[in-house]
């Protein structure tokens, strides 16, 4: 009787254990299924699916109606800093930045009074709507400043110098309308290391008002430098703009309400809701992972005796998830910033664009995620996911030589040529030149230079040539390729590449089975 009842007790914990096994192995499956088949499995709907899809359509159209309204801006700086220059550089053509140079004293003299002039008689000359900065009811004036080395005696003809490095910087102020009889201006050219003008013009940006948007006032803040910092006999003049937006003091629109427009305010706060909803349902989801992730890690220890690989528990945090958090959180950050810009609190137009733009990037890349419950596009998705860390091992492996042809071009090549003058341009054009482009161009512009430095552009140019496109390149296609057909021979075969993936394989319960059907999600089989 004692040995009946033993291996009656035994058969009774082997039926236990079984059990538990494959309800946990039927909890597994049901965590990996796509939604499609969770529905099948326990009717539950697609929300987070359905939520996604929303949030493609919704903040889609909140980056198009921001990326208008930043067009509009960006253009009007761009067009504002053209007419400066045309206004305020005397003969400037439309000509590429750099290139606009003077070379004698006259020359210097001229274009100096003339920016003063242009400046005074501004409101007879400009067609925009451009006037002076007042402070206290008094127009604020144009200060021509000179920095120079404080004492130096300099002559080439005898070979000598005598210099003190310290800088000094001396400015005088003309105020609008004010005459040039009086002005007292000289400048000393073996000292001098530049003459830099300084001035502000206020305007209003009225074009917004066509799409319905409350026109923001614009302080310019303009800098015209004469730069003769490398004393060569050529001093290069540039203007720069430094703008401020603000909302301005006072308005009035004929028919409109108000400043704020409320369904575009209505349309940000329905994103930002789908967003944080999201956000949650997406980080609950994450959570639920790591615990299921725990369980199985214990289980196998407790059951098996082996230790589940870091693959196979990272399998339990879905990378999608994590994109959609990201997206999430840069769109609610990007949509609070949108609605401060348009109630006229905020001017930070640069910083909401990058966060709704990444946010957007993320949001459509996501959309892959969708494809890949059908088979056949399934397969791009499983051969980014395979390849990925051997890419990134390549890729490191290829910055190295990389960054070695960055740094040899940029000292040897670049006092002579334009595009390796320098790090990040000799970087630009090295990349170029992998994908084929610009290849003569380059190889051009070396064709006048010394000899020695000619003969070591050609070696330099057709080894990093040779190597990057026959040979890196050629590898780098080859180990995504290898991943591909590995993938592929996988799934013709159906040959589990994981512990995991080979436990789960073992439950044979279909989604339309019933066999998922639970009132109440069952305890962990490792904790009993």
């Amino acid at each position: 009787c004692t040995k009946i009842g033993l291996f009656t007790s035994i058969c009774r914990s082997t039926v236990y254990f079984s059990k538990m096994v494959e309800e946990f192995r039927r909890r597994l499956k049901y965590f990996f299924m796509n939604p499609c088949e969770k529905y099948k499995a326990r009717g539950r709907k697609p929300w987070k699916l359905m939520l996604q899809i929303l949030k493609i359509a919704i903040i889609t159209a909140q980056l198009v109606s921001f990326g208008l309204s930043n067009e509009m801006m960006v253009t009007f700086k761009d067009e504002n800093l053209m007419t400066f220059r045309h206004l305020f550089l005397k003969g400037y053509k439309d000509q590429r930045q750099g290139n606009y140079a003077l070379y004698t004293k006259t020359d210097v003299y001229d274009h100096i009074y003339f920016i003063i002039n242009r400046y005074i008689n501004l409101q007879n000359l400009t067609v925009g709507n451009l006037a002076y900065e007042k402070l206290k009811g008094v127009s604020t004036p144009l200060s021509v400043c000179q920095v120079f080395y404080r004492n130096s005696c300099i002559d080439p003809g005898n070979e000598t110098f005598n210099i003190d490095p310290h800088i000094d910087e001396d400015c005088i102020s003309i105020h609008p309308m004010q005459t040039l009889d009086n002005m007292n201006f000289s400048l000393d050219f073996k000292r001098l290391l530049s003459v830099n003008i300084y001035l502000t013009l206020k305007t209003i940006n009225l074009q917004t008002v066509r799409h319905h948007e409350l026109p923001d006032c614009y302080d310019f803040h303009i800098t015209i430098i004469f730069d003769n910092h490398a004393h060569s006999g050529k001093i290069k003049v540039d203007v720069e703009n430094n703008v401020t937006i603000y909302e301005c003091r006072d308005w009035n629109i004929e028919g409109s309400s108000g400043k704020i427009d409320y369904p575009l305010l209505l349309f940000d706060s329905v994103v930002i809701l789908a967003c944080f909803t999201s956000l949650i349902l997406c980080t609950r989801s994450v959570i639920n992972g790591v615990q299921l992730q725990f369980e199985f890690n214990i289980f196998f220890h407790a059951y098996y005796k082996k230790v589940v690989s870091w693959s196979d528990r990272m399998e339990f945090i879905n990378g999608w998830y994590i994109l959609i958090i990201v997206s999430d959180t840069l769109t609610i950050a990007g949509s609070a910033l949108k609605i401060g810009i348009q109630s006229k609190f905020l001017t930070n137009y640069d910083v909401c664009s990058i966060l709704l733009g990444t946010a957007t990037m993320l949001v459509w890349i996501g959309v892959i995620r969708y494809l890949g419950f059908f088979k056949k596009y399934n397969i791009l998705i499983l051969t980014l996911r395979a390849a990925f860390p051997n890419v990134i091992r390549f890729c490191c492996c290829a910055a190295m030589i990389y960054l070695g042809y960055c740094f040899c071009g940029w000292i040897v090549l670049g006092p002579y040529h334009d595009k390796f003058r320098t790090l990040d341009k000799v970087t630009e054009c090295l990349f170029s030149l992998i994908n084929g482009d610009d290849m003569y161009a380059t190889f051009l512009k070396m064709r006048d230079k010394s000899y020695m430095v000619w003969l070591f552009s050609r070696l330099y140019l057709y080894t990093f040539i040779s190597l990057f496109i026959y040979m890196v390149l050629s590898l780098f296609i080859a180990l995504i390729t290898d991943t591909y057909e590995t993938i592929k021979h996988n799934q013709q075969e159906k040959v589990p590449v994981s512990q995991l993936q080979a436990f789960i394989a073992e439950c044979r319960d279909q989604p339309e089975s019933g066999r998922y059907q639970i009132d109440k999600e069952p305890p962990s089989c490792c904790f009993g």
